[in-house]
């Protein structure tokens, strides 16, 4: 077999792009997908790997966010609303209809107002698939078994999980065969405006070559590193600020069976999350916590652990402490400041800043600042409106319908697809196929390629994963470390140990660099 080098092309010094993107996250990845499919020729740039700081960290849900109807933020909410079910119909194989359990604590919420935000979350927008909310007595339904005995009441409504990396990475995925450049492992390090455009400086961040290219637009998407690229990159001082807010997650063995998600209410008006997480265990979060550090080293604190735990144990029979967590990850949210005292408070809706440029009709650049992961399409499309004076001839929206690489499962249904797979390849171990199916949806196909037994498939590197599929993560999806297969491409570092670990780096290395 050949070594698994990229199939991605880097761009020759001063080739000129319509579009150039600064980040990789989930908004990065979207615009450039959008404008791709535009037709307008896009560069991205992400300094580390695709999603690597907060679009990897997030609950994982694609949601209306029930507690912003407290906050009156019925248009963002109704948008997200509506975006679960575009997302649900794109990508079936990495977005699931999920129901969320609200024990009714009436210390903290009397039961009227749960019941009306309820019903609102069931009418601002039109749901297609997803099952409206009902009541529930929770001393009869097996939601309420592993609850304390005080929670009798309660209500069941529907939200979507997403494998928030995977969304990135094939959103990314779609941008590049759409006709995008996506560069990764690749910082913008200077912007000089030059002949109604701009000049570009790129740096490997592993090899440290440079690079020029030219750009008529750059879109700043580097979410935590938004503030500082508009100063230091585009030269501007920008009208906005970012908020920096981390948030935590806790991991530990699996709570519950009946696989529905908790969403419990605190006694500071904040909820928290209890999750089913891979098969195996249940994610518990999130913490609203100012940050003023490096993204890149956010990390859990003995504070947020103990709030998570604390939240958890009040609610649930079953008592957790910290020996049984299983892994913990942070994320830094760049979140608009709109001046609001609690960092819970702050608005998760986004706003688009252009920046002008001396003789020039439209926008010379444009940052963005806020958002949540499940309004990224919409982001997208009203940053592609905004930047239409620039590109007057350009096509409209057109995202709305399209499915994500992957999403065209035939037959339909995840576990229909999972059993294809399994008479397909005869020898796929069904909890295998079943990951595959997840994870790639009809991409499948391409990961296992001609392999026809286990062997062929190649050597186990840690359990589950084989050289196949990591020689696929490398060629295709960008990967280049352990951690971009173990924690974003898959969730497999929960099994792996660190012989794994260094087993898989030292393949990476020798395919990388054959």
């Amino acid at each position: 077999m050949e070594p698994a080098r990229p199939d991605s092309t880097s761009p020759a010094s001063g080739e000129r792009y319509d579009l150039l993107v600064i980040g990789g996250g989930i908004n990065g990845v979207g615009v450039a997908r959008d404008a791709a499919g535009r037709g307008l020729k896009v560069l991205l740039c992400e300094q580390a790997d695709l999603g690597a700081a907060t679009s990897s960290a997030s609950s994982k849900l694609l949601h209306g966010g029930l507690r912003y109807l407290e906050q009156f933020q019925f248009r963002m909410v109704r948008h997200a609303l509506a975006e679960r079910e575009v997302l649900l119909a794109a990508a079936p194989h990495i977005v699931t209809p999920l129901r969320f359990v609200l024990p009714h604590n009436r210390k903290i919420r009397p039961y009227w107002m749960i019941r009306v935000g309820i019903w609102l979350y069931d009418h601002l927008a039109r749901r297609n698939t997803l099952p409206g909310s009902t009541g529930l007595d929770l001393r009869q339904d097996i939601a309420g078994q592993p609850l304390r005995e005080r929670f009798r009441r309660g209500f069941e409504y529907s939200d979507c999980w997403v494998d928030d990396a995977r969304l990135v990475v094939l959103t990314a995925i779609d941008a590049r065969q759409r006709g995008a450049t996506i560069l990764t492992r690749t910082r913008c390090v200077a912007a000089t405006r030059v002949d109604g455009g701009w000049q570009v400086e790129l740096e490997d961040t592993i090899s440290g070559e440079r690079r020029c290219v030219m750009a008529s637009v750059i879109v700043n998407a580097a979410g935590p590193w938004a503030e500082g690229v508009a100063r230091q990159i585009l030269g501007v001082e920008p009208r906005y600020r970012s908020r920096l807010v981390k948030g935590s997650h806790i991991v530990v063995p699996r709570m519950v069976d009946h696989g529905k998600a908790y969403i419990l209410q605190n006694d500071d008006k904040r909820i928290v999350f209890v999750l089913p997480f891979e098969d195996d265990f249940t994610m518990i979060g999130t913490t609203d916590v100012p940050y003023d550090g490096d993204p890149f080293a956010a990390e859990i604190d003995a504070e947020e652990t103990d709030y998570l735990l604390a939240v958890v144990n009040d609610h649930f029979r079953r008592q957790l402490s910290a020996d049984n967590i299983v892994w913990s990850f942070s994320g830094v949210r760049p979140l608009y400041d709109d001046g609001s005292r609690s960092a819970a408070k702050v608005s998760r809706d986004y706003i688009l800043e252009t920046h002008a440029a001396p003789g020039i009709d439209g926008p010379a650049a444009l940052t963005i600042w806020g958002g949540k992961l499940t309004g990224f399409r919409l982001l997208a499309e009203d940053v592609l409106e905004q930047l239409r004076p620039r590109f007057p001839g350009m096509p409209g929206r057109w995202t709305a319908g399209a499915l994500l690489p992957g999403g065209n499962l035939h037959p339909p249904g995840i576990e229909q697809f999972t059993t294809m797979l399994t008479q397909v390849y005869d020898w796929l171990p069904p909890k295998l196929a079943r990951a595959y199916a997840r994870r790639y949806g009809n991409l499948a196909h391409t990961v296992l390629g001609n392999a026809s037994s286990l062997q062929q498939h190649g050597e186990e590197l840690a359990p589950g994963l084989y050289t196949r599929e990591v020689d696929y993560l490398v060629r295709h999806e960008w990967a280049r470390t352990a951690d971009d297969i173990l924690w974003r491409r898959t969730k497999l570092g929960l099994h792996a140990t660190p012989t794994d670990v260094r087993r898989l780096a030292a393949y990476l290395e020798a395919i990388i660099t054959a």
